[in-house]
């Protein structure tokens, strides 16, 4: 059975690396694959990222609005290339307003800081499959 392969990383100029750096290191404690794309992506690395790898989630660390910004287009260019990736999101600055708005978008799970390992694990897990 091939393992779960999760991209972990940031969008735009966001530099807060922390937090994305430890969820990499507890998804891949939990026996997944992870690509790590760090700092400074765009939408399109992410997609060609995607795309490249063969991969089962999309995961985005946000900790600063940016990424509001940059969603439409990651699922614009998500469709064009006809990649069905579930996409979740986390970071410090997610509101209970901005989580609505997220799921609205299509994201299809999206973490406010203090979120557990497990749950983060769990979430990562149903969406793979």
């Amino acid at each position: 059975m091939r393992r779960i392969k999760v991209f972990v990383g940031i969008l735009g100029m966001d530099q807060h690396e922390l937090g994305a750096i430890a969820v990499a290191q507890t998804l891949r404690d939990a026996g997944m694959e992870v690509i790590y794309g760090g700092r400074f992506n765009v939408p399109a690395t992410v997609v060609k990222t995607s795309l490249e790898e063969d991969l089962d989630v999309i995961g985005l660390s946000c900790h600063s609005w940016e990424y509001l910004h940059y969603l439409p287009d990651l699922f614009t260019l998500m469709k064009e290339e006809k990649l069905e990736v579930p996409v979740v999101v986390g970071g410090s600055v997610i509101t209970p307003g901005d989580r609505e708005r997220l799921l609205e978008m299509g994201v299809a799970a999206a973490f406010p800081s203090g979120a557990r390992n497990e749950e983060i694990i769990d979430t990562v897990k149903n969406l793979a499959q």
